[in-house]
């Protein structure tokens, strides 16, 4: 029997309409929710990127959420990357 992680990583690359929509801000409130630490940040290329660590399930739910996006957002892609968990997040926040 395999063991799975409590814990995971997500790596997030979202495109599309994703920034001067709230993007960041409503991603923060959808974490803290989910109780999911990391970051988001806009990237220089109109993207969004983000890092969360947490619950597998609860990482799901975060990814489900950003494929829609708050209102006004378009969202055309989103890139995911699963890695182990690091532990070295305490909170989940906007990194600039």
């Amino acid at each position: 029997m395999e063991i799975v992680p409590v814990n995971a990583r997500v790596h997030l690359i979202i495109s599309g309409r994703v920034q001067g929509v709230y993007f960041r801000a409503s991603t923060v409130q959808q974490a803290r929710q989910l109780q999911i630490s990391g970051w988001v940040m806009n990237c220089r290329d109109g993207s969004v990127e983000v890092v969360a660590e947490g619950p597998r399930e609860k990482l799901d739910e975060l990814i489900a959420w950003c494929r829609r996006g708050p209102p006004g957002a378009r969202v055309m892609n989103v890139a995911v990357i699963w890695a182990d968990a690091e532990n070295d997040f305490h909170s989940f926040s906007i990194q600039r």
